[in-house]
């Protein structure tokens, strides 16, 4: 089957945060990760079935979701889990959250690479948290993070973890995941693990592996967060997954969850089981087109003097360099040449913009063209 990554879908006047924020101003949003692409026919047509049925009580999970999930791990990581360890959440973020509320005490720490998504911010400061960052730093074009001891203060008991990272399309390699894994024993330190991006994958060499699947150690001391979300653009739908080996971290997760986050939509269940069981073909297509849309990025990028950016190895977010530009917030002057950018300072590091690539071949080029004269209109 042909799909059309192509095809315009006028995205201005509707309910989408993406096209919402710059209103009727000529800014192109390539700011907040979805993308713009029709979902999947599969999770269409499964939504429309449901919608047939007419009753839209409360929700329970669907067998169907759960076998899915049990032979997707299996099949794609031979991860073997139990339905038991699965908690179904309305989004990976409100996942985070609860993961440091949970897991950490008034006076204790989470760890955090830098820069990071968000939320893996937001969620320390909201439960009134301290942070520990590890700087993730370039390694020939890949980043990665530099798990220095040092500047562990003793008090943290969370570390969190983002695989495929956002925003530096990081994919980890097996050794680099063992010296996460020894980097929390020697510091008795729960994981979370954000692989929210896990299907998408943009190299042909590289492999997800997830944290949990390294040993039982490292299963018994993890949270993982799952969802099909990002990879089949049903992020407004909301439904997520974590999965949690150890009864006693499912327990206290369940119990701070308990009255403040809601059950999943019952529309968002059909969505998921849809698209993890018959959208394979849908998503194998998308990532031929991101991967195009990812070079041709790159090598447009890196032609100008004042911009350099790696290639990132998975996901549709590219993180670009702007420190040469000269210009106090990147975001800003990008914003005032028709840009809309994700601002770096929000993920640690103002010299920064995250650009969302998951967007037509016109609307990517329209995009290069802008950039190529914000560049050029600062001499």
């Amino acid at each position: 089957m042909a799909f059309d990554f192509d095809q315009w879908i006028d995205r201005r006047h509707s309910d989408s945060l993406k096209w919402h924020k710059y209103g009727d101003r000529d800014v192109l949003p390539l700011w907040v990760a979805d993308t713009d692409f029709r979902s999947p026919p599969a999770v269409i047509e499964a939504i429309k079935k449901r919608a047939d049925h007419g009753v839209f009580g409360y929700g329970a999970a669907p067998d169907g979701l759960i076998d899915i999930t049990l032979s997707r791990l299996a099949q794609r990581y031979n991860w073997h889990i139990e339905p038991d360890w699965l908690v179904l959440l309305p989004g990976v973020v409100c996942g985070l959250n609860l993961s440091v509320r949970a897991f950490t005490e008034s006076g204790q720490s989470t760890v955090a690479p830098t820069p990071i998504y968000p939320p893996f911010r937001t969620a320390a400061q909201l439960a009134e948290r301290t942070q520990v960052n590890l700087p993730m730093r370039l390694q020939g074009d890949r980043w990665v993070m530099d798990l220095n001891t040092s500047i562990m203060q003793g008090n943290e008991r969370l570390l969190m973890l983002c695989n495929p990272h956002n925003p530096c399309g990081t994919v980890y390699r097996r050794d680099e995941l063992e010296a996460q894994l020894a980097f929390a024993q020697q510091h008795d330190l729960i994981v979370c693990s954000d692989e929210i991006h896990c299907d998408l994958l943009l190299s042909p060499d590289v492999h997800h592996i997830p944290f949990a699947t390294l040993n039982e150690d490292a299963a018994q001391r993890s949270i993982t967060l799952i969802s099909p979300s990002k990879s089949f653009n049903i992020a407004g739908l909301g439904a997520s997954l974590a999965i949690i080996p150890n009864r006693e971290l499912r327990q206290r997760f369940k119990q701070v969850r308990e009255g403040i986050v809601p059950g999943v939509d019952i529309l968002a269940l059909v969505a998921a089981e849809a698209a993890w069981r018959d959208g394979e073909e849908w998503l194998t297509a998308q990532l031929d087109y991101l991967r195009a849309n990812r070079d041709r990025l790159v090598a447009q990028v890196n032609a100008l003097p004042a911009l350099r950016m790696t290639a990132p190895e998975a996901t549709y977010l590219g993180w670009i360099d702007a420190s040469r530009l000269a210009v106090d917030t990147p975001a800003l002057y990008f914003e005032q040449h028709g840009l809309g950018f994700s601002p770096g300072g929000d993920f640690g590091d103002d010299r920064f913009v995250r650009f969302n690539f998951g967007c037509t071949r016109a609307t990517l080029e329209q995009a290069v063209t802008r950039l190529q004269h914000a560049v050029a209109a600062r001499g």
